[in-house]
């Protein structure tokens, strides 16, 4: 759901130079039927939203993250994420790479300050919460050791606020494996909720992907 919503802004254009926002807000909205119509400038609740951690260097060298919501998969090897103009978007102007992780419960606190934070106004953020990091060995960012499940990636487009990665390697703490695989019930990550604006946990089984819907084929 994200991602498509990411795609349709991405390549929307409209002819008549009138933006999508003024073309929303100007069609009148008939009630639904048995529900509440919150209109489009309410919140979108396009759930979960994962709470990316973008991880980069600076021209001194020096680690920034920042958290972002507005992501997904790409293609099989790709990733787009939704990005205004940050430290974060400087930094990949000058490295072609960066990392993504992904906030658990046990990094809530640290995670918030990141996305409240700019680098620009506080350049030494990451060390201000105590996280370490390790130079990623296969792009040109870094690796913030707190977060277990990483992904390495180099830039393969950037523009109109839309960014586009190529990962090249997903690194994974042993904690959070089972038989060889991610595990999300221990790895624990968070989602970001609009409605509520709260972050929720995410990670019991409730259904077999491919498998529970067989039956209505049957």
């Amino acid at each position: 759901m994200i991602l498509a919503v990411l795609l349709s802004l991405a390549g929307c254009k409209n002819t008549d130079n009138q933006s999508i926002n003024d073309m929303s807000t100007n069609v009148p909205l008939k009630e639904v039927a048995g529900r509440k119509n919150f209109g489009p400038d309410h919140a979108l609740v396009t759930t979960p939203q994962p709470c990316v951690m973008i991880a980069t260097w600076d021209k001194d060298h020096t680690p920034d993250v920042m958290m972002a919501a507005w992501a997904g998969q790409y293609d099989f090897k790709q990733i787009i994420i939704s990005l205004s103009k940050h430290k974060t978007t400087d930094n990949l102007e000058l490295t072609g790479a960066f990392t993504v992780s992904f906030a658990d419960i046990h990094t809530v606190a640290e995670s918030d300050y990141f996305g409240l934070v700019s680098g620009f106004k506080v350049p030494d953020k990451v060390a201000r919460v105590g996280f370490t990091v390790t130079p990623s060995p296969n792009v040109d960012a870094p690796i913030i050791n707190e977060y277990p499940l990483t992904l390495e990636c180099k830039v393969v487009s950037w523009g109109d606020g839309v960014l586009v990665g190529e990962v090249v390697n997903m690194s994974a703490d042993e904690r959070i494996l089972t038989d060889g695989k991610v595990d999300l019930s221990k790895l624990q990550p968070i989602v970001f909720d609009a409605a509520s604006m709260s972050y929720r946990a995410i990670g019991d089984i409730v259904g077999k992907a491919w498998g529970d819907g067989k039956r209505f084929a049957e």
